[in-house]
């Protein structure tokens, strides 16, 4: 196994660092007003429990189910928002990138690219986000066997970052692999595989919980699973968790049967805290030899 690179993402935020690190947010910047809101309310529930977090929303979701459904309020409009968000929370921010010549802007912005499930193998975009030397996250495709992500972390590292940058700042993030038709399965086998690769692994909770296009023209999800497949997670070992968040469920306008409420996050965080305040984080497991 190779040892894990930890990964600076901003000050105080060491992705592979001494403290697990929380992404959380909402799906999709519905508006400024609801993303200053959400970013207050992460602010407030990552103090308590005293773990860094970087802020999570995306600005276009690219990839709807449906062409009727909410996709965002486009790149300018949602690094503004983002960009006021970090300026009033003090969080760093993270967000989708769906085509190699966004990368650029949105690196002036965000702290953490993101690289989207379904366009973990595009090669052109994880060059471009490799070269722009800023923190990147790659989610593993839910096509994808988890010892796949060996060819991820040699593309993304085959590209040098500009001079001067930090190389190679690359975080994997797990999020359930297809099983069958509008469902997908968590197997925590995969957090150890992909973390043996030398790269923090941080698992995504939420879509792990997703049904996609499970609802016809939407994707639904059983998000009242999400909270103990994170708790597994965190016993099994790993650099972080992603949840997906919001104060009125019901209503998101992306995501919503998938996230955790925010009414629930103070008692699953204390119960993260709990894991691994008893376990730390656990190694991969070496191949017995025998």
């Amino acid at each position: 196994m190779q040892a894990i690179s930890p990964v600076r993402v901003a000050k105080g935020v060491v992705v592979g660092g001494a403290l697990p690190v929380l992404i959380m947010g909402p799906c999709v910047i519905e508006s400024e007003a609801h993303a200053l809101s959400m970013g207050r309310i992460v602010a407030h529930h990552a103090r308590a429990i005293g773990w860094p977090v970087v802020f999570k929303a995306s600005f276009d979701k690219a990839n709807r189910t449906s062409h009727e459904s909410f996709r965002g309020n486009g790149l300018q409009e949602g690094l503004r928002i983002l960009a006021k968000v970090k300026a009033a929370t003090g969080l760093p921010v993270t967000t989708d990138v769906h085509d190699a010549h966004q990368v650029p802007e949105v690196a002036e912005v965000v702290d953490l690219l993101q690289v989207p499930a379904l366009l973990c193998r595009q090669t052109d975009l994880v060059e471009a986000c490799a070269r722009s030397g800023r923190a990147t996250s790659i989610k593993k495709g839910q096509f994808l066997a988890p010892w796949d992500c060996a060819s991820l972390v040699a593309k993304f590292r085959s590209f040098p970052a500009p001079r001067g940058a930090a190389s190679h700042r690359l975080v994997l993030i797990e999020r359930g692999t297809s099983f069958g038709y509008n469902t997908l399965v968590s197997d925590f086998r995969a957090l150890p595989i992909m973390r043996s690769l030398g790269v923090p692994v941080i698992f995504d909770g939420t879509h792990s919980v997703q049904a996609p296009g499970g609802k016809g023209t939407s994707s639904g999800g059983s998000g009242h699973f999400a909270p103990p497949l994170m708790r597994a997670a965190m016993a099994v070992g790993c650099e972080g968790i992603f949840m997906e968040t919001h104060d009125d469920p019901r209503h998101a306008l992306s995501d919503g049967p998938n996230v955790v409420p925010t009414r629930e996050l103070s008692a699953l965080l204390k119960d993260l805290k709990a894991i691994h305040r008893a376990l730390g984080r656990p190694r991969p497991p070496a191949p017995r030899d025998y």
